[in-house]
């Protein structure tokens, strides 16, 4: 089965996520895709962070009508902090028939190959990769190349981006803004009534 593997902070989940995301199904044709919230992100400062369960719903309300994603606790019930690695052996050793895609923005895409236990990460999945600026597939391909020659099996694919990020949609709900055309309704509905980041 090809398998996607989605992961991330989404604090909270967006338009953006769910515009890559359905790209992604499409593009490679994935049959599964498991979206992970991560726990305690290693590789960022936590500041503005909803609590883990809130952040689950979040991503179920979000992608109730993509059939094909399920939205995993696994990262959140791992005590410590949320490793790529130990996500991707945990569901080899679960899955170990299925081709898993490791589904990323440009700047995880960027750093892969300096996260912890990255020879796993490469072993283990194909690395996939959008751009999120106006230069960023010039600097994928070039990211590409190099993890190729490191044994990497990579796919860079040139999805149009959103300008949607998760710190606006905190800004905007902290404000009391209008964040109901960057996040589906739904979360945006979750968020104003659990004033989840501080709204008015």
């Amino acid at each position: 089965m090809r398998t996607g593997v989605y992961g991330g902070t989404f604090n909270p989940i967006h338009l953006g996520h769910l515009h890559i995301l359905r790209e992604f199904i499409k593009r490679l044709e994935l049959q599964k895709v498991l979206l992970i919230p991560d726990g305690t992100p290693p590789h960022k400062a936590a500041e503005d962070l909803a609590a883990p369960e809130d952040r689950l719903e979040m991503c179920r309300i979000a992608t109730r009508e993509l059939r094909i994603v399920e939205v995993s606790p696994m990262e959140l019930e791992r005590p410590g902090k949320s490793y790529t690695s130990d996500t991707l052996t945990e569901l080899h050793r679960l899955c170990p028939g299925d081709e898993l895609y490791f589904l990323m923005g440009e700047d995880m895409f960027l750093t892969v190959d300096r996260w912890h236990d990255a020879e796993t990460i490469l072993r283990l999945a194909v690395l996939c990769a959008s751009p999120r600026s106006p230069e960023g597939l010039g600097r994928l391909l070039g990211k590409e190349r190099e993890l190729i020659e490191l044994g990497a099996r990579c796919r860079v694919e040139d999805i149009p981006f959103l300008d949607v990020s998760s710190t606006r949609v905190r800004e905007l709900a902290g404000a009391g803004g209008d964040i109901s055309g960057i996040v589906p309704e739904g979360v945006a509905r979750y968020i104003r009534e659990k004033r989840i980041y501080g709204g008015i």
